[in-house]
């Protein structure tokens, strides 16, 4: 019974975390806090996430998801991984290249 019941909790946390993957929309990397973006996008921990405001608190608003890339720790591999998830909000267009 133990067996069972924990393979049905397994099996129903796997499908609400697919579907939580499946649901986030896009992130606004010129508005969206560390924690947004770590769980928003691909390839991107805490770590990272706290990069990106700090570069983005230092330099102004992402003019294109390209910029992402002069963020330390981040590269075009990462950003092409995001694309699709990426906006710019007022700073530029959206999903600008």
């Amino acid at each position: 019974m133990n067996i069972i019941s924990l393979t049905l909790k397994s099996l129903l946390l796997s499908l609400v975390m697919s579907f939580a993957a499946f649901a986030a929309g896009p992130v606004n990397i010129n508005s969206a806090d560390a924690t947004t973006l770590a769980v928003g996008l691909n390839g991107i921990g805490p770590s990272k996430a706290q990069a990106i405001v700090a570069y983005r608190e230092a330099n102004g608003p992402f003019q294109s998801a390209d910029q992402l890339a002069s963020v330390k720790g981040i590269g075009l591999a990462t950003v092409e991984k995001n694309r699709d998830r990426i906006e710019l909000g007022a700073a530029g267009a959206n999903k600008s290249k």
